[in-house]
């Protein structure tokens, strides 16, 4: 079974979570089969390891992560290969796929400058 995981930043301020919840919401729409779970790195919770243990716990055999980092920073340069590998160690019957970040999607590229340049709509 795939257990999809939206993995964020994280933060203090309630308001901030909508979005992140509004994307793990989409996928469970399009996928209702695969549970789905968000996680943050700092911040807040649930952490990586704790919603990947929920989702194996749950019966995950697969685990897609979705990073929702806009760039390259050091999230996802360092501190995404450690948390892989630390995951994997911790549940190495399970297959881990890692996504790449939003800005190194061509499709959402291409939609952002769609986004820019479409007239606005009164």
């Amino acid at each position: 079974m795939l257990g999809v995981i939206v993995l964020a930043h994280g933060s203090r301020d309630p308001q901030w979570f909508g979005a992140i919840e509004a994307v793990a919401q989409a996928v469970a729409a399009r996928a209702p089969q695969s549970p789905v779970r968000c996680a943050y790195l700092e911040l807040c919770g649930p952490s990586l390891p704790e919603a990947a243990a929920e989702l194996v716990a749950a019966g995950a055999t697969t685990l897609r992560v979705l990073p929702l980092f806009f760039g390259l920073g050091k999230h996802a340069r360092q501190d995404l290969p450690r948390l892989a590998e630390a995951l994997q160690q911790a549940h190495p019957s399970v297959r881990f796929e890692w996504l790449p970040t939003p800005t190194e999607q061509p499709r959402l590229l291409a939609l952002l400058a769609e986004l820019a340049v479409a007239e606005s709509k009164p």
